[in-house]
């Protein structure tokens, strides 16, 4: 996207959001650069021209959008506001609800009954109410969910957002037509990364820029968040830099970390090890990790692979269960020992 195409997306983002068209520098680029339109939707090409046939022909259903956060779920349905009801009037005829509003059986009877079974005046069709992060609706809420979607279908279309599909019940799962959204290609993120750094002028290295697409993990809105702290905090944005903002592990500690834990003597690699925590401020998770990524490239007989990566997901289980860091870093390094012996035999 160039310059002059970025500048003409955000103007018209000002202007569907009922704003003076000049661009508010201090919106946070993540809703700067929020797609406009559904061709503006990174990736999901046949999530998208398959609503906009449900929307051509008049018959759009009720939704269900899932998948990993930053894929582009809220801003998919936003867009189709704006192309059902028009940039100028799609925030009249939208009920929004975020995991943040109170979301209990209340909000059900009340708030969203109230909005479904009243008509805006003169307005034709239906109207849209989204319940984004849904998955942390209570079961009850979801019981009077159904009831409402059923009832209240002439006047209002529903489009439930969440993370995890298996927290929605079955039930409302049944009522609507499912959409998942998948992590998003790198060559897609970069691309749109590629307009953002243009348009805000950001020095950014090559080895930095790969640091950023990996460390994103296909999510556009954690790239972008990444990618603005460190325009702010340094001129140059290199690899080192983005690993220093986001706090992840540096692949060069891990690469010293892991070829301690395999070579040297257990109370060299010890200390070696908590040194390092210290120094960079690194968490045995961080660690854990990183050190799965590097198994993955180092030469090892599969009977040794498969007992190091499974010791690796038992040590990160345990940490997430409140386990010691202490004992859990002397049990790992007692495991890559293990394995180096396995791969000897």
């Amino acid at each position: 996207m160039s310059d002059t195409e970025m500048t003409d997306a955000i103007s018209s983002a000002a202007k569907g959001k009922g704003k003076a068209i000049e661009v508010d520098e201090t919106l946070p680029w993540v809703e700067k650069y929020r797609p406009v339109t559904l061709e503006d939707v990174v990736s999901h090409k046949d999530i998208v021209s398959t609503i906009d046939k449900f929307i051509e022909k008049n018959r759009l259903p009720h939704l269900l959008f899932y998948g990993p956060p930053g894929t582009g779920k809220t801003s998919t349905i936003l867009a189709v506001a704006r192309r059902i009801y028009g940039a100028a009037n799609y925030k009249k005829q939208i009920l929004e609800l975020n995991a943040s509003d109170d979301r209990g059986i209340d909000v059900v009877r009340e708030q969203i009954k109230q909005f479904a079974e009243t008509r805006t005046l003169f307005a034709k069709g239906y109207k849209l109410i989204i319940l984004d992060e849904a998955d942390m609706m209570t079961q009850q809420a979801q019981a009077a969910l159904r009831r409402v979607i059923e009832q209240y279908t002439k006047n209002v279309r529903f489009c439930i957002i969440c993370n995890y599909v298996n927290k929605i019940a079955p039930a409302i799962q049944s009522r609507c037509t499912r959409f998942r959204f998948s992590p998003l290609p790198i060559v897609e993120v970069e691309k749109r990364l590629d307009g953002v750094i243009a348009a805000e002028g950001v020095k950014l290295t090559q080895d930095g820029k790969e640091a950023l697409l990996k460390l994103s993990r296909g999510d556009m809105r954690r790239a972008l968040n990444v990618l603005q702290a460190c325009h702010a905090a340094y001129d140059l944005t290199s690899e080192t830099e983005i690993y220093n903002c986001t706090g992840n592990p540096h692949p060069k500690d891990i690469e010293v970390i892991c070829n301690s834990m395999l070579s040297d003597e257990f109370t060299t690699a010890y200390s070696l090890i908590t040194k390092m925590k210290t120094e960079r401020g690194l968490a045995l998770q961080d660690l854990i990790q990183g050190a799965f990524e590097y198994v993955e490239t180092i030469e090892l007989k599969p009977h040794a692979r498969i007992y190091l990566v499974d010791y690796l997901a038992t040590t990160e289980y345990r940490l997430s269960t409140g386990a010691s860091e202490k004992l859990q870093l002397s049990a790992l390094l007692g495991a890559f020992k293990n394995a180096v012996e396995l791969s000897a035999k």
